[in-house]
């Protein structure tokens, strides 16, 4: 029985853009071994979409982490560049039935293979950047990388949970935060807050979140008192 053909409006509602030309999108789900493929493959487009993927990410990391140094930064970048990372996305896409395959990789099960999905994720950003410009790239980044931005899958190391630490090793009180300004629309707002540490200068830290601020404002008191070093920072 012929495999039923899948819906493509599914896959374009999940990524939220409309290709102006299709047949980028259909180069970025084309598999090397595809049967009509005549040497044409995602590739390309994946050497360009990797490029596209690690300007975008950095841009978002730069912005939501703004007092987050470039030590952090870049381990941020790392984590959510990864072969992981960008098959997680491609999952959550569901580009698997859309993959053009050979009759081999299909049978073996290769619309699950990780190293295949995370290259379709980077060959379809590299389309919409083709497409549609770095914004509309940008854009569709964000909005499917937000929430591994903001919950990493492999722990990072936690600021606040380490300054507790400290502040307890030295038979202080629990640190406490206070949010000192909100700014910006409610869908978009910015926070900044303090963190008081009995015996230690109050530090601030701004973020998208209140407990990106928290996280911001207990990494520089630990920065601020020596705790942790600019090469530590951010270390998983």
């Amino acid at each position: 029985m012929a495999r039923r053909k899948p819906n493509l409006d599914e896959l374009l509602k999940k990524l939220g853009y409309s290709f102006e030309k299709p047949e980028l999108l259909d180069e970025a789900l084309t598999h090397v071994s595809a049967p009509q493929a005549g040497g044409q493959s995602y590739q390309r487009l994946e050497f360009l979409g990797d490029r596209v993927l690690g300007l975008a990410i950095a841009e978002l990391l730069f912005r939501t982490f703004p007092g987050a140094p470039e030590g952090e930064l870049s381990r941020r970048l790392a984590e959510l560049v990864r072969r992981e990372s960008c098959a997680e996305i491609a999952t959550a896409w569901d580009v698997g039935p859309y993959l053009k395959l050979g009759a081999g990789e299909a049978h073996a099960g290769e619309r699950r293979n990780q190293t295949i999905l995370a290259d379709v994720c980077e060959a379809i950003i590299g389309a919409v950047f083709i497409d549609g410009g770095y914004e509309a790239a940008r854009d569709l980044v964000e909005r499917a990388f937000q929430e591994l931005v903001e919950a990493p899958r492999r722990p990072l190391r936690d600021p606040k949970s380490a300054l507790q630490e400290w502040a307890q090793g030295r038979g202080l009180p629990p640190p406490t935060y206070s949010v000192v300004e909100q700014i910006g629309p409610d869908h978009a707002p910015k926070f900044r807050v303090v963190v008081k540490v009995k015996g230690a200068e109050n530090e601030f830290g701004s973020g998208t979140s209140k407990r990106i601020a928290e996280q911001a404002a207990a990494r520089s008191l630990l920065m601020k008192e020596g705790v942790w070093t600019e090469e530590d920072h951010g270390a998983a």
